[in-house]
């Protein structure tokens, strides 16, 4: 199956945040290559953030879909293996909800999928005085040259330059400097993994941890450079150290043990309704 074939889902994770989420669906609404649908994942969000993707989905290009489940603390992992088992797409690109999408943001991630290979994009900081900034004016669009915005040459984007950078900085399979916010996976090697552990509650650690159980099942990490651009809307980081440590520990199991699988992760969702 020819990359161009395959059905493509991008699911945006969200929790209590409209403004930015609807910065990330405005950006998606004007992708040069569309996606087979768009599914926001949310963790428990009051009833704004479904009126904001109620009022989208009129006119969106792509079916738009709330996945929803009741707010009981963070639990990333819960609703974003709720959301991967309703994905209709072969192949899941993953978001943030508080990740403005360069406008080839898709077609980049499309043009290097492979079988047994995930993808790791990268990220360009703005600062708290640009994200304001945007929330306000509904800004999307952004070049390296924009004031505002941290680690710059992240937000290049070159088609020439990005098969051979990406080739240089996938060589070393690694779990370390994973961030969810910007990855894609074959829908298939999340079944096989049985998707995000959630042993994990709270801030930190879950992308990891499955991340070590993906390399260990043979499906290689792909960091993908000067392309799949994501611009990061500022925020306060909101986590919990106690939490943190329970997560760092299970990290360390699952590195220890050589886990290909998770206990508890994907596969109660397979066939349960969508909610």
């Amino acid at each position: 199956m020819g990359s161009n074939n395959v059905s493509i889902s991008v699911i945006v994770t969200t929790y209590n945040r409209k403004d930015a989420l609807e910065l990330v669906l405005l950006s998606l609404r004007e992708q040069s290559v569309m996606p087979t649908e768009v599914i926001v994942a949310d963790d428990g969000s009051t009833s704004d953030t479904a009126d904001l993707v109620a009022g989208l989905k009129k006119d969106f290009p792509v079916p738009l879909i709330h996945c929803w489940h009741e707010d009981n603390g963070f639990r990333l992992s819960h609703i974003r293996n709720r959301a991967i088992s309703h994905a209709k797409g072969d192949y899941i690109i993953m978001v943030d909800g508080d990740v403005v999408l360069h406008r080839h943001f898709v077609r980049d991630h499309r043009q290097h999928i492979a079988p047994n290979r995930f993808i790791q994009g990268s990220r360009v900081l703005l600062s708290k005085e640009l994200t304001d900034s945007c929330l306000l004016t509904k800004r999307i669009k952004f070049s390296p040259f924009s004031q505002g915005i941290a680690n710059r040459l992240n937000a290049v984007s070159s088609a020439t330059i990005s098969p051979w950078a990406s080739a240089f900085y996938s060589r070393k399979q690694t779990h370390r400097g994973v961030r969810g916010c910007n990855m894609s996976y074959w829908k298939s090697d999340l079944i096989k993994v049985n998707g995000f552990s959630e042993e994990f509650i709270g801030w930190g650690r879950e992308d990891s941890e499955f991340v070590v159980r993906m390399l260990n099942s043979g499906v290689e990490r792909y960091n993908l450079k000067f392309a799949g651009v994501v611009y990061h809307l500022w925020h306060k980081e909101n986590k919990s150290d106690a939490l943190l440590q329970m997560n760092d520990q299970a990290l360390a199991l699952a590195i220890e043990e050589n886990r290909k699988t998770c206990n508890h992760g994907l596969s109660k969702y397979l066939h349960q309704p969508i909610g």
